[in-house]
């Protein structure tokens, strides 16, 4: 019988920390990790052991998929350039700087296990960055960077770690043919991604008028491009990584208005389960960790792991900041004029953002238990405490200050120019329906009464518009006073609806299907009112 105890004790403990970090103002993901390690040493309650096939199978598919998905194709392709030297060269800086501070400061820690660690803790997890980057108002460059370096990222770590793994095996590594693997799997993963994403487009744009269908569909892509690009050798990370952009560049054309609405909230959903459970089990995972390293002084332990975090976190620093610098004053021409360069202070702010997560700790818990001569793995236990450690100094610690590192700096939230941009987008929209209406209802056979009335209705919406923009001193002064009232009193009369509603499906007046079928057009309704506040 499948115990549902420990899936009934996450899926609470998400809704109890929900509430709870509105109220005390600390990020969502920190709030999950911190509750996972009260919980993990409370003695009777469940825990839940994180499997790495887990992770890797169930947890990062869905949601490297979702986050391709969110991110602007257009953008992350004019941003390619720092993405490539974060993802890929910072990568196996921070593994070679790691690499060389463990075999120095750990006793007898050979240069492949050190490079082991080294790759573990190299990648800046892409769930952590974008659940802790929301509502941090940075600018959009910024956001698009660093969600770009974290999706790419763990793809370069794992080659990395899979080789230093095969090392530390079989005691042998060539340079050049880990380089060339290196490119042959990128790239064999990308055209995997890119092959299912267009496969996926060709069979959306044919089932558009099924919005069922096409939630499910979407549910299914990130399962399939993953699990075969692994199976053909290549990165599973990049293949649904580029899935999810392509998703993101083609889903306009993919999808059917009611699909779209679906898909959004129930993706929205798995998002919030799937990112949560991660951060709890994070949390759940120090208790054991802590008892499977009773051979080690436990200051010893905490001093390995403090090491290391400072490591990745200088390194990290020492390669954003000139790397910044000399890129802007060497740009010329038509990328910078396409990426205006960052100041400082954003230099600062990128550098402060390499927060670990669940994949490193998937990978150290992934590390074999013994080589192919039957010893076990040297220094497993180890690797796993210091890599848990780097994962609460980078979560926690960065996360927790990133907030007020922004405001000490001053830098501007771009909330502002996000609105901008929104109300330039409607106004757009909105003054070209109203050509459209002028040069196609005066030609069609509509009735004259109705395509002025639904020409008055988009001309009180571009003045609306203007006046939010522009402000109540312009001659349509109060048009959008009048709009609101509109609005206001079409929200009443869909509440008295809502409330007339209730009472017949209380009396059984109408059958269930009819009355659950005017509530979700009630729905639709306020959702579109509402946008409109």
């Amino acid at each position: 019988m499948i115990d549902l105890v420990p899936f009934i004790f996450i899926v609470a403990t998400l809704a109890v920390v929900s509430v709870l970090s509105d109220k005390v103002r600390i990020p969502y993901p920190i709030l999950l990790v911190l509750v996972g390690l009260v919980i993990g040493f409370i003695p009777g309650l469940p825990l839940v052991e994180l499997d790495p096939e887990v992770v890797f199978l169930l947890f990062l598919p869905p949601l490297l998929f979702r986050a391709g998905w969110n991110t602007s194709w257009p953008a992350f392709r004019a941003a390619i350039r720092p993405i490539s030297r974060l993802s890929i060269g910072l990568v196996f800086l921070t593994t070679c700087a790691v690499a060389a501070a463990a075999h120095y400061f750990i006793p007898g820690m050979r240069w492949p296990v050190a490079f082991v660690l080294g790759a573990i803790v190299s990648p800046p997890d892409a769930v952590s960055a974008t659940s802790i980057m929301k509502g941090t108002g940075l600018d959009k460059r910024v956001i698009t960077i660093l969600e770009g370096e974290s999706l790419v990222n763990d793809a370069s770590a794992l080659i990395a770690y899979k080789y230093a793994v095969a090392a530390v095996m079989s005691s042998t590594f060539v340079l050049w043919k880990a380089g060339f693997q290196f490119l042959l799997v990128a790239a064999g993963g990308i055209l995997v991604g890119m092959a299912v994403g267009y496969a996926f487009a060709y069979i959306m744009k044919r089932v558009r008028s099924n919005a069922m269908l096409e939630g499910t569909l979407s549910l299914l892509v990130p399962f399939i491009s993953y699990p075969v690009a692994e199976a053909v050798g290549v990165s599973g990370v990049l293949a649904v990584v580029s899935t999810g952009l392509m998703t993101s560049w083609l889903s306009q054309e993919m999808f059917s208005h009611q699909g779209r609405t679906l898909v959004t909230s129930v993706w929205d959903m798995i998002e919030f389960l799937l990112n949560g459970a991660v951060f709890v089990l994070i949390g759940f995972q120090l208790s054991t960790i802590v008892h499977n390293t009773v051979e080690y002084s436990f200051a010893d332990l905490i001093g390995y792991g403090l090491i290391v975090s400072v490591v990745v976190i200088v390194v990290r620093l020492l390669f954003i900041v000139p790397t910044v610098y000399f890129t802007d004053m060497l740009s010329t021409g038509e990328y910078r004029q396409r990426q205006p360069g960052f100041d400082w202070k954003v230099a600062i702010v990128l550098s402060w953002t390499g927060m670990r997560g669940v994949v490193s700790l998937a990978t150290a818990m992934a590390i074999p238990l013994v080589m192919e001569n039957g010893k076990h793995f040297p220094y497993r236990k180890l690797i796993l405490f210091v890599s848990f450690v780097v994962i609460l100094v980078t979560l926690i610690g960065q996360g927790l200050s990133l907030p007020y590192l922004i405001r000490k700096l001053g830098i501007k939230s771009s909330g502002q120019e996000e609105a901008e941009e929104e109300t330039r987008l409607r106004l757009l929209l909105t003054n070209s329906s109203l050509d459209f209406i002028h040069d196609h209802f005066s030609e069609s056979k509509m009735n004259p009464d109705v395509a002025e009335q639904v020409r008055k209705l988009y001309e009180l919406r571009s003045n609306w518009i203007r006046d939010k923009k522009y402000g109540t001193h312009r001659e349509s002064a109060g048009t959008a006073d009048l709009l609101s009232q509109v609005v206001d009193a079409q929200l009443t009369v869909t509440q008295f609806k809502r409330d007339l509603l209730l009472r017949l499906h209380r009396e059984a007046a109408f059958s269930e299907s009819a009355i659950k079928k005017m509530e979700r057009e009630l729905d639709l309704d306020e959702a579109r009112l509402r946008s409109h506040v």
